[in-house]
């Protein structure tokens, strides 16, 4: 009767715990209490640097964009993970380093980017895969079997100097 109880009670603790949603945070997760205000107009690069550390990334076509980024995703057992919380703070600067526009966006402004699946087409002809096993038969030049000819990695030996 015990060894069953306990048995049961085994089995319901790792059924538990296989339910137990796992938790992954990427980025630093402020909490509502500790977020910086960066102000426009006051801020610079360098305020808003010591206030926040480097930037997750930086624009792609200008350096005077960073670009803070942190997201929390959610798996349970074998599920695809889900992200459950995502928090992006833009901070663009002008031409002198100073604040001029301060962006948030969360998980809501997000969007789904549809893939195309193509192929890229590559110059040439297409080869069956006979064309290609069979495909250089009899195409060998017999100058290099015993010719006259001076080829570099030709019938083998020394050159000849002519």
């Amino acid at each position: 009767m015990k060894r069953a109880l306990l048995l049961a009670i085994t089995a319901g603790s790792i059924a538990a715990a296989g339910c137990t949603p796992v938790l992954r945070n990427h980025g630093y997760i402020y909490a509502d209490v500790e977020v910086p205000e960066i102000v426009p107009g006051e801020d610079n690069q360098a305020s808003v640097f010591e206030a926040l550390g480097s930037p997750s990334t930086q624009g792609v076509f200008e350096s005077t964009t960073w670009y803070y980024m942190s997201d929390t995703r959610q798996s349970l057992a074998y599920q695809r993970p889900q992200t459950s919380y995502r928090r992006v703070v833009e901070v663009r600067f002008d031409e002198d380093g100073v604040v001029s526009e301060v962006n948030e966006y969360g998980i809501e402004d997000g969007r789904r980017v549809a893939l195309i699946d193509r192929e890229t087409p590559t110059p040439g002809r297409g080869m069956s895969i006979w064309e290609q096993l069979f495909g250089n038969i009899g195409n060998l030049p017999s100058e290099q079997f015993g010719g006259e000819q001076n080829l570099p990695g030709g019938a083998g030996g020394p050159r000849r100097d002519e």
